[in-house]
């Protein structure tokens, strides 16, 4: 765990300016863009059956986020959850921040009533493995923009 004590909580509308660091610097598939991360941040921010977490030191830095959300699906008899994103401040990573953030992401699933919780991870396999997660499926996408 960080020097610090890190306090997970679900984000608010101000706190995008300090997230923006991070979510530009999580892309690699796409050059993120500032007015439309604004645009989003405040879509996503307090949206029912989505989860938007800020991970805070003791003076309020913010140093990680995690962005997820919960659908219905018919495979699993109702609700899942899925992971969008997850990132965590270069400086910190392997501090236990990610893992307090998954923790509270599957407190959240299982409080949705999801059957599981999946995401897709291309740099961070081991990390996940280290939680218990299992490699499930390949991922495959297609860009349209």
């Amino acid at each position: 765990m960080s020097d610090q004590p890190i306090r997970i909580r679900p984000a608010r509308l101000d706190d995008g300016a300090q997230v923006w660091p991070l979510a530009r610097a999580f892309a690699t598939s796409f050059t993120p863009e500032r007015a439309a991360f604004d645009a989003t941040w405040s879509q996503l921010v307090d949206v029912p059956g989505t989860l938007l977490l800020v991970a805070e030191t003791a003076t309020s830095a913010i140093v990680g986020y995690l962005l997820g959300n919960s659908h219905l699906t018919f495979l699993a008899n109702g609700r899942v959850a899925w992971v969008e994103e997850v990132m965590v401040d270069e400086n910190l990573r392997g501090s236990g921040v990610g893992r307090l953030l998954m923790d509270h992401a599957e407190q959240w699933a299982r409080s949705e009533n999801a059957a599981y919780v999946a995401l897709a991870s291309r740099r961070a396999g081991a990390f996940y493995q280290a939680l218990t997660y299992e490699d499930s499926a390949t991922f495959f996408k297609k860009t349209l923009t």
